[in-house]
């Protein structure tokens, strides 16, 4: 190695040296076509993970591939539709999941841990606060984190769906340093690659940018999501201020070359200034609870102003919500350009909307709150 090279390998290393990597592994790449886990490939990926710990990088795996590993091991040839179902394989596929993990890690003398999420364990503030500090003290014991989605007991409405929208909580609930969704595509195409071989790959973008969601495919036969899933995720990373690389999980050392600073994939880059870590926890909550929809005079004084949001600025409310419950604000289009902990409940502000603040107790016979939304309890996910 020339004395260009050493100095090149000690800049890389250092610039990696205690940075948290958020590395999420689709179905597709773990599983035979659905007939059972790929060991030896498992293998390769945590190989280079070892080699980059001891380049001082941490690594959470959120890991795919548990109904999948679960439908072979009971022999089932096709896919099932049946949540019970897809549940039963989940618990039977598991074990073997993290067994695969477990294995090829303590060939390496790291141990690993086992944690299986559903959405209301990051929708209350607590079980977040509790799950956050859970994986940071994992991390520094030198544990490797490998997360799953609780699939064996989330229902449909407590469920992530996919394993990029997961990969992408855990992303902004540890404030990682990258997210890297391995994928079986090279990253993210102007067309779907498998229908138009001519395709060009995007090497970079920014995090958030609705024009790449025409560029988003469907999911393939074993995952449950697609490249929009995968913007989103990107995204939700992004307002911790985790950037997030999209690549394919079959490329040689693809792990070590990014660790190297080669082109791998498509990079989404965050753009802004990362969020305080309420506002990325009200950014990543479970769908809204209800919907209020702003005239354009309220929506230009949460974007362009900062200000909080008073009933006045309200047309429309929709669900129903209890106070101190998340809603989502949209303009008179549908964008939603905020969301927060409202005030009031649904039928108290429909009895407010489009009045005054000093008009609250002479409707509601009592003042909790001059705002509806207060400033400190909002995130603008844009500007208009």
């Amino acid at each position: 190695m020339s004395n260009k090279q050493q100095a090149m390998s000690k800049t890389a290393a250092s610039d990696i040296s205690g940075q948290c990597w958020v590395v999420k592994i689709g179905s597709a790449l773990l599983t035979n076509d659905g007939l059972g886990l790929r060991s030896e490939v498992i293998g390769g990926w945590v190989n280079q993970m070892a080699q980059l710990r001891a380049r001082g990088i941490h690594f959470i795996i959120v890991s795919s591939g548990a109904i999948a590993a679960g439908r072979a091991r009971l022999g089932w040839k096709l896919r099932r539709v049946s949540l019970h179902e897809q549940q039963a394989a989940a618990a039977v596929g598991q074990t073997g999941l993290i067994q695969a993990y477990e294995s090829a890690f303590q060939g390496h003398g790291i141990h690993t841990a086992q944690i299986l999420l559903t959405h209301d364990d990051v929708a209350d503030r607590k079980r977040y606060l509790n799950a956050r500090s859970t994986l940071r003290t994992l991390l520094e014991l030198e544990v490797v984190p490998i997360i799953n989605e609780n699939d064996s007991v989330a229902t449909d409405e407590i469920r992530f769906g996919d394993n990029d929208s997961l990969a992408g909580l855990v992303a902004n609930l540890t404030e990682a340093d990258r997210l890297i969704i391995l994928t079986d595509q090279a990253g993210l195409y102007e067309r779907d690659p498998r229908a138009f071989p001519e395709a060009r790959l995007l090497s970079a973008a920014q995090a958030g940018d609705a024009s790449l969601l025409e560029f988003a495919g469907p999911g393939g036969a074993l995952g449950r999501g697609g490249m929009l899933t995968k913007l989103k995720a990107a995204e939700t990373a992004a307002k911790s201020g985790t950037e997030t690389i999209i690549c394919s999980g079959l490329e040689a050392e693809v792990l070590l070359k990014i660790a190297a600073h080669e082109q791998v994939g498509t990079l989404l880059s965050v753009g802004r200034t990362p969020l305080a870590a309420r506002k990325q926890w009200l950014a990543g909550h479970k769908p809204p609870q209800g919907r209020l929809t702003l005239d354009d005079g309220a929506c230009k004084v949460l974007t362009e102003q900062g200000k909080s949001l008073l009933a006045v600025g309200v047309a429309e409310v929709r669900g129903k919500f209890k106070r101190g419950e998340v809603v989502s604000c949209a303009d008179r289009h549908g964008q939603e350009i905020a969301r927060g902990l409202i005030n009031y409940n649904a039928a108290e502000t429909r009895k407010i909307m489009g009045q005054p603040s000093n008009m609250i107790e002479q409707l509601l016979g009592y003042v909790d709150e001059q705002e509806l939304i207060h400033r400190d309890n909002m995130v603008v996910f844009y500007h208009q």
